[in-house]
């Protein structure tokens, strides 16, 4: 896998023709479904890599960062008020055992590093309003099908579509809330055991006009690497077009070398991806056809619902800070507050 952003003129051409697709949301389809909906599962066969166990060193400082946080006062609103304001509760909600542990891996495991940026992450969540970006306003951005979150790929990662080719709208900070917004959508689909996203991104149909600005380019990337960290599974990308290609090579320098490291040129997608859960426009059997009036209000639905369940398992488990996300996503795992409880039992041997 290579890391390099490849010769326009040398890549190779991966090509494919979205077809139709069905209303009803499911993981398990025919290949002659037409499918209008995300799947709102994943499937059994796609499994998440195994997670290693922390090491005494990094078992240390996860405590200690733990610690830290759980005795923040508060954080200050933006970057320009100074002013603290406790941590709401969906801030506290957010500071999972895997979130602090993400950001511990993030900053090759310095507990101060780790700490201030967890800070800046929830001041920027605060100040670009994360929380507050509704379908409502994000809606004309997708009316084309440019972001889509359908399907899983082998490791159980939900897949994100990028395609710029079906861009509808012109340059405007809302170009960047729409895959900030999709981000938080795709974080919503992730299964128990998961914490990262497959990007799949096709330039087909891209037209210079339509294309990120450098300036756009490096704050996507800022946010993606700032404020998602260890979130990038695979980045499979497709068809660039020369311009496309040169763009890569002006924000090259800012891509980290572990995103770089994620990055894929015209690989065969069904290496990565099931067919049956792979568009076929980007060479699954998954007979997709985007209909925003079907697909946004399914997506939408699908994603709040799950974000309800999450928030009711943290509410019962005691709302505690460094939280299990597989508890909070319907997993086997045990909450926190549960395992303290068997804890204290087994200490006075119950």
């Amino acid at each position: 896998m290579s890391n390099e952003v490849p010769d326009v003129s040398k890549l190779s051409v991966h090509s494919g023709t979205a077809t139709p697709a069905s209303q009803r949301s499911s993981s398990f389809i025919s290949t002659n479904e037409t499918v209008k909906t995300p799947f709102d599962h994943c499937p059994p066969e796609c499994k998440p890599l195994a997670t290693p166990r922390l090491t005494a060193d990094q078992t240390t400082k996860y405590q200690q960062l733990f610690d830290t946080v759980s005795k923040w006062p508060g954080l200050p609103i933006s970057t320009t008020d100074k002013t603290n304001q406790p941590l709401s509760e969906s801030e506290r909600m957010w500071l999972t055992r895997e979130c602090l542990l993400r950001y511990l891996r993030a900053t090759t495991w310095v507990v101060a590093n780790a700490e201030r940026r967890l800070q800046e992450t929830l001041i920027w969540r605060r100040e670009y309003g994360v929380e507050t970006l509704t379908p409502e306003h994000i809606s004309p951005e997708n009316e084309t099908g440019k972001q889509v979150i359908l399907g899983y790929d082998n490791n159980a990662r939900p897949c994100l579509y990028l395609n710029p080719g079906k861009q509808n709208t012109k340059k405007s900070e809302r170009q960047i809330q729409h895959l900030v917004y999709m981000l938080e959508r795709v974080v919503d689909m992730m299964e128990p055991g998961q914490e990262m996203t497959a990007l799949l991104i096709n330039f087909k149909g891209s037209t210079g006009g339509g294309s990120p600005s450098v300036a756009q380019g490096r704050q996507v990337m800022s946010i993606l690497q700032g404020h998602y960290p260890e979130r990038l599974g695979r980045a499979c990308i497709a068809d660039l077009p020369w311009f496309i290609n040169a763009f890569f090579k002006l924000i090259s320098p800012f891509i980290d070398p572990v995103t770089k490291e994620k990055m894929v040129f015209n690989a065969d997608l069904r290496q990565h991806v099931p067919p049956t859960q792979l568009d076929s426009a980007y060479g699954g059997d998954v007979q997709f056809k985007y209909d925003h009036a079907v697909y946004w209000p399914a997506l939408n639905k699908i994603c709040a619902e799950r974000r309800e369940k999450y928030q009711e398992r943290w509410v019962k488990s005691g709302k505690h800070i460094g939280e299990y996300e597989a508890y909070l996503r319907g997993g086997d795992q045990v909450s926190v507050g549960q395992e303290t409880k068997e804890v204290v039992a087994e200490a006075n041997g119950a």
